[in-house]
């Protein structure tokens, strides 16, 4: 597999997906919105989107499998399976918030060969793929060099939903707020990822995410030359559905300070 082509043909697909999503911008109806659950929003934007990913990446590798926010489609490949997220930063969308993003992983026998993460509005676009290093606008990026959480800026989700380890949540929030140089709420946690990549942030946590979350911009901070893990520090933050990453050299704070409040 040509993983250098391939990357350069996905970039393709997102901005195309992506110039769908600008153009609906424009003229969205907030009305025009479903609820999946409890502030879980989802628009004709989000699946008609993710359809234009599908149709075009399927013809990429036409055996491989799918796992997709809007499940459109659900599929698994025996060897490939792509992990989709075609809009991620709905609420902020429908708000009329200009922050969110596309985020396309692939994977190779359970193993990232492939990430993708489009900032729509910012036309920032961050890739990866195997044995090569991550990249904005196709640029070299590096994880951040900072060592200690004082000097750090941190990002963070909130839960909007199984609210049950909400106290526990605020507490970490307090004592970071009070350790670090700040912290951040975008409201996409593939750009939250693709930040720490860069190194504009140094760490990023949050739980109760799932695969289409994470996957593409969890992707891109392990080739940024940083670490991605759990609430524990293994390696399973997606099957965990909680995710710490760093520039791996704050990990070991950041790890401290979480497992202060969340059962590791």
């Amino acid at each position: 597999m040509n993983y250098e082509l391939l990357s350069s043909q996905v970039i393709a697909i997102a901005r195309l997906a992506g110039n769908f999503i600008r153009k609906e911008s424009m003229r969205f109806d907030a009305e025009a919105i479903e609820f999946k659950g409890l502030n879980d929003l989802v628009s004709y934007v989000d699946k008609t989107a993710e359809e234009i990913i599908v149709e075009n990446l399927d013809q990429l590798i036409p055996d491989a499998g799918f796992t997709t926010e809007e499940q459109t489609v659900n599929t698994k490949g025996k060897t490939y399976n792509w992990i989709i997220d075609p809009l991620d930063g709905t609420t902020n969308f429908i708000h009329g918030v200009p922050t969110y993003s596309i985020s396309i992983a692939l994977y190779e026998e359970d193993k990232p060969v492939l990430g993708v993460v489009y900032e729509i509005n910012r036309g920032e676009m961050f890739h990866s793929y195997k044995d090569a290093p991550a990249y904005l606008n196709h640029k070299p990026i590096r994880v951040s060099q900072r060592n200690s959480l004082a000097d750090s800026l941190l990002a963070t989700g909130f839960p909007y939903y199984e609210f049950d380890k909400q106290a526990q949540y605020m507490r970490l929030l307090a004592e970071l707020m009070q350790k670090t140089h700040g912290l951040r709420r975008i409201g996409s946690a593939a750009v939250d990822l693709a930040y720490v990549a860069c190194g504009r942030f140094d760490a990023f946590f949050e739980y109760n995410l799932n695969s289409y979350d994470v996957a593409g911009g969890a992707y891109l901070v392990q080739q940024a030359g940083g670490k991605v893990m759990n609430f524990g520090g293994g390696d399973e933050f997606i099957e965990r559905r909680e995710i710490l990453a760093t520039n791996g050299l704050v990990d070991i704070e950041m790890l401290e300070a979480i497992q202060r409040h969340f059962e590791g």
